[in-house]
């Protein structure tokens, strides 16, 4: 299998091909495709599903996947490695992570509004004509577009269910997830009686009813919730451990400790230090 790597912070491509090598690979950067022409199939974790003009892929690091081209396929790759992220605000890093936390890593468009997709057709056609421009600040003009196209795709996937929502209840469980997400910088609004009021239902009764549609209490899936995006923190980002401790309202960094340690074996200052080794490795191959 084929393992490829990006040694910039981003990468634009546009790709027409008559076939395309049914090759499986991983990244380790992540990857966006636009069909601006075609049909064919795209292969992720080896599930498949037919593609054609428009639809919006998001393939992210470690899946598998590969494209079969049925028609001559024009297509639009955006990349991006965590040197990329690293330039970005924490609103924006937010977006991706609720992307990165909610995507279900199934073939398949994600856009789930009928207006986005000529949005975003025009904005990947704006970035084509970019990038072959030298108007001034087109590097600046280029990252902005890319950031609005990312903000666009969490959109979508957030009307998407995640992959642990049991089918029968998909709408109540995605909007008690949804709930969480959204407020999981804002502790307060995941107390009981907030909650209970959001869902019309009694304090008393709400932490039974989270545990019947989700199947962990509030604080068991808040908390897990907390530490997966902590982890995307520590590997994308150069916050300190104090900025994490105060945005995600913990009482101080040994509070942080305990709780990090206890899903990863590991302290946050450790499990850092275990990708900038391994950042450290690649760039020295």
């Amino acid at each position: 299998m084929e393992i490829r790597n990006l040694h910039h912070p981003f990468e634009l491509q546009f790709l027409e091909v008559l076939e395309y090598e049914p090759k499986e690979r991983k990244n380790t950067f992540f990857e966006m495709v636009f069909v601006l022409e075609g049909k064919g199939t795209q292969i992720i974790n080896d599930h498949r599903l037919p593609y054609s003009n428009d639809k919006f892929f998001v393939i992210f690091p470690q899946d598998t996947h590969s494209f079969e081209v049925t028609e001559k396929t024009k297509f639009f790759f955006l990349r991006f490695n965590d040197s990329y992220l690293k330039t970005q605000n924490s609103d924006w890093i937010q977006k991706l992570e609720f992307i990165f936390h909610n995507h279900n890593h199934m073939p398949g468009c994600i856009l789930k509004t009928i207006i986005d997709k000529p949005l975003i057709r025009a904005m990947i056609e704006a970035l084509i004509r970019e990038q072959k421009s030298q108007f001034p600040q087109q590097q600046e003009v280029i990252k902005q577009i890319i950031n609005t196209i990312i903000t666009i795709a969490a959109r979508n996937i957030s009307l998407m269910a995640p992959l642990s929502v049991n089918e029968v209840n998909a709408v109540p469980s995605l909007d008690l997830l949804n709930y969480v997400h959204q407020n999981i910088y804002q502790p307060d609004q995941l107390k009981a009686s907030n909650m209970a009021s959001a869902f019309n239902v009694s304090p008393k009764y709400i932490s039974e009813y989270f545990k019947t549609k989700i199947g962990q209490s509030i604080q068991e899936y808040t908390i897990a919730y907390k530490i997966k995006l902590i982890e995307t923190r520590l590997k994308y980002t150069n916050m300190q451990i104090n900025e994490i401790v105060y945005e995600f309202g913990f009482s101080d960094a040994s509070h942080l400790n305990r709780l990090f340690k206890k899903y990863n074996g590991v302290n946050p200052s450790d499990y850092k230090k275990q990708f900038k080794n391994v950042d450290r490795v690649k760039s020295e191959t």
